[in-house]
């Protein structure tokens, strides 16, 4: 059975990376004015390649929260990481660009880190167990992490706004995923409507808000080889704290497993920043997809005030000639010989027009 749950979190992972990407396409465009500020959503919703990039990261939520429910985080957490993979395997042809050396041994290693800290899991040894559910408050002091990162993040700009905000919405992520893991335990077996008595529904609700918000602001703030290491870096780090922390996730305490999980963490940490600096995130395009996907997803939706030029049939097939405005009425000569609008301009000329004070 736990194989299905971890087929499940490599499709989540799958699903969670492709709508990064899409997301933070969109996202980049918008001004930086808009950096924590409610604008940046309301013009993202009116991009339909960002709204396909949170359908289907939506789609993969809902399979990872089945997963969180029913899987230590410490063996959840690692495996919704090689999101990055998939991130970057949509990435190469959206980009037109080929995998190099970097990106190929980051993916290694990423992928090396999480079967290290997987297969750690099945083995049989002396394990510790430090975990109680009165340890929640170890969420409130995660968040205020998050919100010490945003603040300095606030106060740089590019790159290095964009990894402190990334950090502070992988963190506000990992939160979401503990709450997401009691939520379910508590439904498990029991009608949803049982959620509304209890506030891991709300917690969960409220910290994948925030997250998901931070992760955009990061994504506007620098492009995607800034943020998305320290979205997937920090996310199942505070994931896998809170695990042992607050549910009690047991830890092997040989020598020799512990030297293995460090490994894996640390291989898993650079295979992150190494995959996510490849170039093919630099320059994401959107044309190597079919034609009509492209007349889907490039153009914003209808209602939405157009970032590029105006649509050609809504361009005047010539300029006016005249290119300075007429008098207004009330400088005009009256009499008789009073000429209208642009004959006036065009016989009188601009040195012998009127002049409004």
């Amino acid at each position: 059975m736990n194989g299905l749950y971890i087929g499940i979190t490599l499709v989540a992972a799958m699903l969670t990376g492709s709508g990064f990407v899409l997301q933070q396409h969109a996202a980049e465009q918008v001004n930086d004015e808009e950096f924590l500020r409610p604008g940046l959503i309301t013009r993202l919703v009116r991009n339909r390649r960002w709204l396909v990039g949170i359908a289907v990261m939506a789609v993969g939520y809902l399979l990872q929260a089945w997963t969180l429910g029913h899987l230590a985080l410490s063996v959840t957490e690692p495996l919704l990481a090689t999101n990055l993979i998939f991130a970057l395997l949509l990435a190469v042809p959206l980009s037109g660009q080929a995998l190099q050396k970097t990106e190929i041994v980051g993916a290694v290693l990423l992928t090396a880190g999480v079967a290290a800290l997987s297969l750690t899991r099945t083995v049989k040894a002396p394990s510790a167990s430090f975990g109680s559910s009165s340890h929640w408050p170890a969420a409130a002091g995660i968040a205020l992490i998050a919100v010490v990162l945003v603040q300095l993040g606030r106060k740089r700009s590019g790159g290095v706004r964009a990894t402190l905000t990334g950090i502070a919405g992988g963190l506000m992520l990992g939160v979401a995923d503990a709450f997401t893991r009691r939520t379910v335990q508590m439904i498990d077996g029991r009608h949803p409507l049982h959620l509304l008595v209890h506030w891991p529904g709300y917690a969960t609700l409220a910290a994948s808000i925030l997250g998901l918000w931070l992760v955009q602001n990061a994504f506007n703030a620098a492009p995607l080889r800034w943020s998305l290491p320290a979205v997937t870096a920090a996310e199942p780090t505070a994931g896998i704290v809170l695990g042992v922390v607050v549910f009690g996730d047991k830890v092997r305490v040989t020598p020799l497993l512990v030297a293995v999980q460090a490994a894996g963490v640390v291989a898993l940490v650079v295979g992150v920043i190494l995959v996510a600096r490849a170039p093919v995130f630099h320059d994401l395009r959107l044309r190597e997809l079919p034609q009509v996907a492209l007349d889907l997803l490039q153009h914003p939706l209808p209602d939405s005030p157009a970032d590029g030029p105006p649509p050609p049939e809504t361009v005047p097939a010539e300029a006016p000639a005249a290119d300075v405005p007429a008098p207004a009425p009330a400088a005009e000569p009256a009499g008789a010989d009073q000429v209208h609008g642009g004959e006036a301009a065009n016989l009188l000329g601009p040195a012998s027009r009127p002049t409004a004070d």
